[in-house]
């Protein structure tokens, strides 16, 4: 087992300098506010149908180990934790694990943040039976050795939820152009559109890691409505992946 960083020291320093602003709804952030509710649709049902969870169960993922790599300020491995899951969240950039920690205090809940990277938790032989790396592959320096450490952090049989963005043309129009440049969601520079990347190519990516993808669902904005919602055939720009590791 490599344990080689796939870290982008610029791509850290990005997200580190928006680190006070994850709370915000209206802030820095916001794309990912909305982004939530739809993320967490997915999670949450493909979960309960690997693990044979009832989600109108009082805590429906009690027992489960779940890993949030990239794990920002938290916005993922809250819910996860109100959900029963015994979660760790783990960022590369330092700034972001006491906001992280500051605000799970707050919101009484016990979640082990920790300032570490995907391979170094591999390396110390941690395994995990749900792996979360959302809106992260899009922003590493090596995609095939991150999913390599991916693969080493889920148990055999455990589930890994991948999510990213798809490159071509519209994804160029919407992330960069629209959410970077016109609306301003989002810093310039926050996303590289060369390194965004297609379903099929992710299929092949998980593939060779030793994961067996087992569903892919588009998550598409409305303008209209102002919100997103997943979508079975429009993988044309957010994507997400579940997959269960051999």
């Amino acid at each position: 087992m490599q344990t080689t960083s796939t870290v982008d020291p610029a791509e850290i320093a990005k997200f580190e300098a928006m680190a006070a602003e994850w709370w915000n709804p209206a802030g820095k952030f916001k794309p990912l506010h909305m982004l939530n509710p739809c993320r967490l649709d997915y999670i949450t049902a493909q979960i309960a149908a690997e693990f044979g969870r009832d989600l109108s169960a009082q805590a429906p993922f009690e027992g489960l180990s779940l890993l949030d790599i990239g794990c920002g300020g938290g916005l993922l491995c809250e819910p996860m934790a109100r959900l029963g899951a015994e979660v760790v969240g783990a960022d590369a950039a330092a700034r972001n694990i006491p906001v992280a920690q500051l605000h799970a205090e707050q919101s009484g809940l016990a979640i082990d943040y920790r300032h570490t990277t995907a391979e170094a938790l591999a390396a110390a032989g941690e395994a995990f039976d749900v792996v979360l790396n959302m809106e992260v592959i899009e922003h590493v320096a090596d995609p095939p050795a991150y999913l390599a450490a991916c693969h080493a952090l889920t148990r055999t049989g455990g589930l890994m939820i991948c999510s990213t963005l798809n490159r071509n043309a519209k994804s160029y129009l919407m992330a960069i152009i629209g959410a970077e440049q016109i609306m301003r969601w989002l810093p310039r520079g926050t996303h590289e559109w060369s390194k965004f990347i297609t379903p099929d190519e992710l299929y092949a990516l998980l593939r060779g890691a030793g994961f067996d993808p087992v569903d892919r669902k588009g998550m598409v904005f409305n303008p209209l409505g102002w919100s997103w919602h997943l979508s079975a055939r429009d993988l044309s720009v957010n994507y997400v992946t579940a997959s269960v590791r051999r």
